[in-house]
């Protein structure tokens, strides 16, 4: 669905974006990754045919993103960080908007209107005047005008941005209900959205991609060793002492009310030598388990190499 090939992108003397590639299969979810002023919107923009590139080429559907823009427009759905919505129209009028902006034929626009607003969930507004919706409706409003026509492709660039808890659980769940039907590239500040979302994640620093695979392999191969979550009824200094002497241990955190995190040097497993450990002095062992690393220690760990 999507190729990038060493795409570049300046700003006069300043280089945003360096040589990026990377693909997106169809139907994938893919969160795009990186600290403020990484290169992300900048990459969005180009794949959205906002901006030419520098150097490089990016294709979407088979389209070139600078020969054939508007081949690639139209099969596309783009949600900037500020949902693009004209305040002083209803929902339906601007949706109607959407849809003839969009190629949608005229006997077609009410229908076209009514499934967009079925999949935000925006029955109740339709006749609201935009500029008095809440943020979240703003947001849902936003994501139905991407979804107009039908796209194969949805960019969505920080599309929970400013919600409440209950806003921010409403649109995951509308992006997750348009998994296998879409494609998405989902650009987001709040990684463990991303971690629930996405089935894999490019990490872009310094306009350069520093990793790229699922959440979970990434937590394996970067996470730098392994971790056991353990509860263990028994003197808590003793406890420590002794699971900070069991070879490969790297360090033990006490989390309180007899709970432990032990952190191994390597992937080496601890469990067993763990338990036998703790039975053998005598102590109770409630709970042994392994914790994976979260997407956010991964991208803070992968970002702070890069500054090295």
């Amino acid at each position: 669905m999507i190729a990038v090939q060493d795409l570049t992108k300046y700003y006069g003397l300043t280089q945003a974006i360096s040589r990026l590639s990377f693909e997106v299969g169809k139907g994938e979810i893919v969160g795009f990754l990186g600290p403020n002023g990484a290169g992300k919107t900048t990459t969005l923009k180009i794949l959205a045919g906002f901006l030419p590139p520098t150097a490089g080429k990016a294709q979407i559907n088979g389209h070139d993103c600078v020969t054939d823009s508007l081949a690639v427009r139209r099969s596309l759905g783009y949600l900037p960080e500020t949902a693009p919505l004209y305040t002083e129209l209803t929902v339906s009028q601007f949706l109607r908007f959407a849809a003839r902006a969009k190629g949608v034929a005229a006997g077609g626009e009410k229908t076209e209107v009514d499934r967009v607003s079925e999949a935000c969930v925006l029955g109740e507004v339709r006749n609201t005047l935009i500029s008095s919706l809440s943020k979240g409706f703003r947001q849902r409003v936003g994501l139905a005008q991407a979804l107009v026509n039908n796209p194969p492709l949805l960019i969505l660039d920080e599309p929970t941005i400013g919600l409440d808890p209950a806003q921010i659980v409403e649109i995951r769940q509308l992006i997750k209900d348009l998994s296998g039907d879409h494609t998405v590239v989902l650009s987001s500040h709040i990684l463990p959205e991303v971690s629930q979302l996405c089935q894999r994640v490019i990490i872009i620093n310094k306009g350069q991609i520093v990793a790229s695979d699922t959440p979970e392999n990434l937590s394996r191969q970067l996470g730098h060793g392994s971790r056991l979550k353990l509860a263990v009824k028994g003197p808590a200094q003793e406890i420590t002492a002794a699971l900070k002497g069991l070879p490969g241990v790297r360090d033990v955190v006490s989390q309180g009310k007899s709970r432990y995190l032990v952190e191994s040097a390597d992937d080496q497993e601890l469990r067993p030598d763990i338990a036998r450990l703790v039975v053998g002095r005598g102590w109770d062992l409630l709970e042994l388990q392994t914790q994976e690393f979260t997407l956010e220690e991964v991208f803070l760990n992968l970002v702070t190499e890069e500054e090295a």
